[in-house]
């Protein structure tokens, strides 16, 4: 049997809404990766128990490497350049750092719609309607993980990534999520080879020309979070 293509799953995002307001925590200033980390295991386990209310966490890191249960050591350029977490995540390096929205998804796939790649498939148009918000354009690609830019004024050919997925589900249970770069000083992906995809560069929508902020970004990825999950409510 061939695997489902995006376009195949695409039906099944409509699934992953739900009534029940999700819990919606903006932090301020630059949070530790590990201490992150530990939150979101907490979080997780209480709200698979029935203990803790579903939560988007969104915030930014200090500049950090981290790699996924699929990194290939041969894919980190610079180990020295910046701290290197280990995570258990999937996917494989990515860059974490200020400028950069880092949005951590919480939610009970058993009051939703246990089905994975339709969750993957509706954090992928969550950005891509955020980015929409800004009239950028962000494409998904078979072959290659994350939300795409076409830069045709650097070539017909040319993309670069603007935003990053990368989960873990326990107990069916999501928690790790997405980035969207923002002004995050590119330069810092130059590190490793984000997510395995050599030969295309990172954007920020500060990059494209936009005069976007944070804040400017929360409102959009909120607004667009309610439309495909269900409603939230902010803490």
């Amino acid at each position: 049997m061939q695997p489902q293509t995006r376009d195949q799953i695409l039906p099944g995002i409509a699934a992953l809404h739900h009534t029940s307001p999700v819990v919606w925590q903006v932090s301020d200033g630059l949070t530790d990766y590990p201490q992150a980390v530990n939150r979101m295991e907490r979080e997780a386990a209480a709200i698979a128990t029935g203990n803790a209310p579903e939560r988007v966490w969104l915030l930014e890191h200090p500049p950090i490497y981290t790699a996924g249960t699929s990194a290939n050591a041969a894919d980190l350029v610079d180990a020295l350049r910046f701290p290197v977490h280990h995570t258990g995540r999937g996917g494989q390096y990515t860059y974490h750092g200020p400028g950069q929205r880092v949005a951590y998804v919480m939610l009970d796939l058993t009051r939703r719609s246990q089905d994975v790649r339709a969750f993957v498939a509706a954090l992928e148009q969550w950005i891509i309607a955020t980015l929409a918000a800004f009239n950028v354009t962000g494409e998904r690609r078979e072959d290659r993980v994350g939300v795409w830019v076409r830069r045709p004024e650097q070539g017909l050919t040319v993309e670069d990534k603007i935003a990053a997925i990368g989960i873990r589900v326990r107990r069916w249970v999501t928690f790790h999520g997405i980035s969207i770069n923002v002004e995050p000083e590119l330069e810092h992906f130059s590190g490793i080879v984000p997510c395995g995809v050599a030969g295309h560069a990172a954007t920020s929508l500060v990059d494209l020309g936009l005069p976007v902020t944070m804040d400017d970004v929360d409102i959009a990825l909120k607004e667009q979070f309610a439309e495909i999950f269900g409603p939230v409510e902010t803490i």
